[in-house]
Parts: structure tokens; sequence; C-alpha cells
């Protein structure tokens, strides 16, 4: 049995005793979770160069901080200097976006335009469409892929369950390693 085969039986296994005990009981109780913050035997990692970013460099530290701790099954990590990244961040004067190249692969804009709203839920967001998460709009300020329809109030730069499922999905086994989402898009906020 692989690794990958026995985890989901594993988590198979779990899920169904706790819901056995939730049903016997009445009481629900949390197993300890693995932290997100260490990535997983299959995590793939995802190189980033933010050395274009300019006044957004620690939004985009904060935008990747809150990938790292939401997900298991991918981990973003600065680039060694000269290595080439998966993720390239700048800073521009037009709307933030992104293009998706491939699945985990592309570039941010960090755009300046975006005056009022949140630049650590920007980066945030825009990583989100990188890992491959379409737009939600309208959408509210629960779900970072809302983007801008949340409005500059909206502060919340962490992907909601549904957001952090998708994700862990497209990187769980052969679907980051074949890049079977579509590829080069381009996501305007």
């Amino acid at each position: 049995m692989s690794f990958r085969s026995f985890r989901t039986t594993a988590r198979a296994l779990v899920t169904g005793l706790v819901s056995a005990l939730v049903l016997t009981t009445g009481v629900a109780t949390a197993a300890p979770a693995a932290p997100a913050e260490e990535p997983t035997a299959a995590a793939r990692v995802l190189t980033y160069d933010a050395s274009g970013s300019a006044e957004f460099a620690s939004a985009v530290t904060a935008g990747v901080a809150v990938w790292n701790e939401s997900v298991a099954n991918v981990r973003l990590t600065p680039a060694a200097a000269g290595q080439s990244a998966n993720i390239r961040i700048i800073a521009d004067n037009g709307w933030p976006r992104a293009l998706r190249t491939s699945l985990g692969n592309g570039i941010v804009y960090m755009g300046r335009e975006a005056v009022g709203y949140n630049t650590t839920r920007i980066a945030a967001h825009e990583l989100g469409h990188i890992l491959g998460l379409p737009d939600i709009k309208p959408g509210p300020c629960s779900s970072l892929m809302s983007g801008s329809t949340a409005g500059t109030s909206c502060t919340n730069p962490y992907p909601n369950a549904a957001e952090k499922a998708a994700v862990e999905n497209y990187f769980a086994g052969s679907l980051a390693a074949t890049g079977q989402l579509p590829g080069r898009q381009l996501f305007t906020d």
C-alpha cells in the first residue's frame, strides 16, 4: 500500500470513528490535526521570487504565510538566488491580477490601483489564482476569492474551507504533476 493510499484510508477511518462517537455520545471531539505549517511528505514545493514586489514585500510575505498555514499539499518558499521561480511577484501601476501559466506557476501583479484594499488579502487572493482558484464574484468577506467585491473594509486574508479543500485537492497526487487545470489564464480583480 502506498503512503498516499494509507493516508486516505487512515483519514476515512478517523472520520468514521468520529462519526460513530458523535452518534453514540452526541459529543464531537476534534482529533488533533497535524499543523499545516509543516509540509506533508507529499507536499509540492513552489518557489516564488518577490524581489520585484517593492512596497508590497511585507504583504507578500504575509500572504505566503497564510497559504502555508492553511494547506498541507503545497508549500510556498522563496526561490534561492539564481533559481528559476514558479511564481514571480511584481509591483506595478495597474490593478492587482495574476497570470497563471499552469497550476502553481505564473506571475502575480501587486497593482497600485487597489487603493484602500488590504494588501495582505490582495497577495493571498492573487496567490490563490496561481494555486488554481477562480474568482467568486460577488462574494462575502469570508471568501478570499471574492476579491474586491467584499469591499475595502474586508481585511480577511484567509481562504475559507471550500477554497482550502480545492487547493488541497489540486495539489494531491497526479493532478499537481500533470497540471490538469486550464493553463494560461489571466485573473483580474
